[in-house]
């Protein structure tokens, strides 16, 4: 298998890429008027132009070339179209997010446009060919229900990053977090023999992870540019290419606990705050009778602005979120003894994540502290005057 050090040079063309496009991106982008302007649902406070897609579509296409001219990583593009659809599903998935920043593109378009980079995708074999389900083993997957998964889950990862992308470095960093433990995760499992060499899901979560880094220091906050919707889509569209490949290929290992379910719930590991919050967005928003993609500032990054953090703090917190979850995707790779105990720690984690982030529990702490604080304050300090400024009783 490819020598770590070749992987590294491709997040470093991928970063540097990008760090070098980015600001050029952006002054082309303040001429075009290709900015996003403040309002009411927003968190910004001044017009800042997007543009950062455009850097990280350029970092891919770079990181993809060099990658296919290094001898030892031409493994992924010998015989293999699979590189190839990843390129061009990314720039579909682009140019519908290019379009949508500047034009507000209807939601079934828009979902259009996704499902067209998943067909891209399909027809070039970058999709799932099984899953491994607790209590029923591995299901191959027939040829007539691979599109419709495949389909599903790039809208799915698609969404879930745009929908994150609300405060200054939170879907760059969750996603260089994310794409940086399953390229280690992929990597391990080529190294055991248990996917294939030729399995293009490492290389491809290395550039996503390389784009991320070096786009992260020009967009956290303040930010001086935005991914924009061509930017989150094509997040989303390569963290849902390195996951279905390396999730939906895995050979089965007998006998090893952490095996019996890390496939399927792979994503939902590394990607646990997106999708979580995708889909307390999805639910609350039929609850209410309106569309999916009908914006509101009530996602997770949102409460916990509301309750004290400011920006970099609630970005800090979730990126700690996603770091801890995916520990739980590597920690048992590594250290088999501890594969028992992922499932409880992963229950925990969800029971905080519930408690700390609805609305309703958290409310209902805060009247009870009221109520306590009512009971304990004596009547007469609360009469006014009695007291003066530094404590001593007025006569």
């Amino acid at each position: 298998m490819p020598a770590l050090g070749w992987y590294l040079l491709v997040l470093a063309v991928a970063a540097g890429v990008t760090a070098a496009a980015t600001m050029p991106a952006r002054a082309v982008a303040s001429k075009l008027g290709y900015v996003d302007i403040p309002s009411d649902r927003k968190m910004h406070e001044c017009d800042t132009p997007y543009g950062g897609g455009a850097a990280m579509f350029i970092g891919v296409c770079v990181a993809v070339a060099v990658a296919a001219l290094v001898p030892a990583l031409r493994v992924y593009f010998v015989g293999s179209s699979e590189m190839l659809g990843v390129l061009l599903a990314s720039a579909a998935i682009f140019i519908v997010g290019l379009i949508d920043d500047f034009r507000s593109m209807s939601a079934p378009a828009k979902i259009a446009g996704q499902v067209l980079a998943a067909s891209i995708l399909y027809f070039a074999g970058v999709t799932m060919y099984q899953l491994k389900l607790p209590f029923a083993g591995f299901i191959v997957l027939t040829p007539g229900v691979i599109p419709l998964i495949t389909a599903l889950w790039v809208v799915a990862l698609t969404n879930a990053i745009n929908l994150i992308d609300g405060l200054d470095g939170l879907a760059a960093g969750l996603v260089a977090i994310a794409a940086g433990s399953l390229a280690v995760y992929g990597i391990e499992l080529q190294r055991l023999g248990l996917l294939p060499i030729q399995n293009i899901g490492p290389l491809v979560a290395v550039i996503a992870c390389g784009i991320c880094l070096g786009f992260l220091p020009f967009n956290f906050h303040p930010a001086r540019i935005f991914m924009g919707d061509a930017g989150s889509l094509l997040l989303g569209l390569l963290m849902s290419a390195s996951t279905m490949v390396i999730g939906g290929r895995t050979a089965p290992a007998s006998g090893v606990t952490f095996f019996f379910f890390a496939p399927l719930f792979i994503p939902f590991f590394i990607l646990g705050v997106p999708l979580v919050d995708a889909a307390f967005a999805f639910v609350r928003r039929t609850a209410r009778g309106q569309g999916f993609h009908a914006p509101d500032k009530d996602h997770i990054h949102h409460r916990l602005v509301r309750l004290g953090h400011g920006h970099r703090r609630t970005v800090a917190i979730l990126w700690v979120w996603t770091a801890l979850l995916c520990g739980f995707v590597l920690y048992p790779l590594f250290r088999p003894k501890a594969n028992p105990f992922v499932p409880f720690f992963a229950l925990a984690l969800g029971v905080g994540l519930y408690t700390w982030f609805h609305p309703g529990l958290r409310r209902g702490d805060q009247d009870a502290a009221e109520d306590q604080d009512d009971v304990l304050v004596p009547e007469e300090s609360q009469a006014p005057g009695r007291f003066g400024a530094n404590g001593s009783e007025v006569q």
